[in-house]
């Protein structure tokens, strides 16, 4: 029943996310909210993520925040010593670091992971931006159902900030949570920060 129920909310935040008009402006809303919650002030090393396919647009503002003295992070698909999936982390100084991989998002390439000064552990992160296919009001986030981001997630400090972002149009009045899964500390939109309410 909960597999059902993920699934149907994740068909129709699909197509939600798809059919957003105006991507490029509401995007650039969003990550202008993400630079001015009080916890991207005070943070030191900041994950953020490269966007495909409908996604909430980043790669400007990750581009932009290279000349900052903040630790720029990003994301990349990779696996653990048993073969499961995971993300790696790696230290963003320079567009041309990154070339397309997993599904066209673009990542450092294969020869460079593992690379001494690049490779960041979750430990150090202090605030993560976190996508999604949907998210609710109260912190609740449904993902691609890979398990990637909930692995992370898992493994970063109590007091690192997480901030799911969305269009307005993916949110859910519920997001399904199963004992396991992480809430995000805030959801934030084109339209309004949502704090968590857990």
């Amino acid at each position: 029943m909960n597999f059902e129920r993920k699934t149907q909310q994740r068909r129709k935040a699909y197509a939600a996310r798809a059919a957003q008009r105006d991507k490029e402006t509401l995007s650039r809303c969003i990550c202008k909210r993400f630079i001015a919650l009080p916890a991207f002030e005070h943070a030191q090393t900041v994950l953020w993520y490269l966007h495909c396919r409908s996604e909430v647009r980043t790669h400007e503002t990750v581009l932009q925040q290279l000349s900052g003295a903040r630790c720029t992070v990003i994301p990349y698909c990779t696996e653990d010593t048993e073969g499961r999936p995971r993300l790696g982390l790696w230290r963003l100084q320079d567009r041309a670091e990154l070339v397309p991989g997993m599904w066209g998002i673009l990542e450092p390439p294969k020869t460079r992971w593992g690379e001494s000064g690049k490779e960041i552990e979750p430990e150090h992160l202090d605030m993560i931006m976190v996508p999604g296919v949907a998210f609710d009001r109260q912190g609740g986030r449904l993902g691609n159902g890979a398990g990637y981001y909930d692995r992370l997630l898992s493994r970063v400090r109590a007091d690192c900030i997480k901030v799911g972002v969305a269009y307005e149009a993916q949110l859910m009045p519920e997001i399904f949570m199963a004992p396991h899964d992480i809430y995000m500390d805030y959801v934030l939109t084109e339209q309004a920060v949502y704090p968590a309410k857990i």
